[in-house]
């Protein structure tokens, strides 16, 4: 496969996507704290806490955390992180 050129916009937007990354799978989490507390069938929330992972992986989280909040499934737990992750990276910027 040929190697792709890009142009400076579109460089511009990849480089974007990759600086507000830790925002944007933030915002994900967010979204999939509400999706867990709507979920009504086990498999459901099963595929969501994967999601959760995957999420928090990709957030570089600490492992003890991740595996302590991954244990416990409790919404609540995960909530109450996301919000203290979201007012930290906030203040960052």
């Amino acid at each position: 496969m040929a190697k792709q050129e890009y142009t400076a916009y579109q460089q511009g937007i990849i480089s974007n996507y990759y600086n507000q990354l830790d925002t944007i799978m933030l915002t994900k989490l967010q979204e999939l704290v509400s999706e867990l507390y709507l979920a009504d069938t086990q498999a459901k929330k099963k595929r969501l806490w994967d999601r959760v992972r995957k999420a928090m992986t990709q957030l570089k989280i600490p492992s003890p955390l991740l595996e302590h909040i991954m244990a416990k499934e409790d919404v609540q737990t995960l909530a109450k992180n996301v919000q203290e992750w979201y007012s930290q990276s906030t203040k960052k910027k």
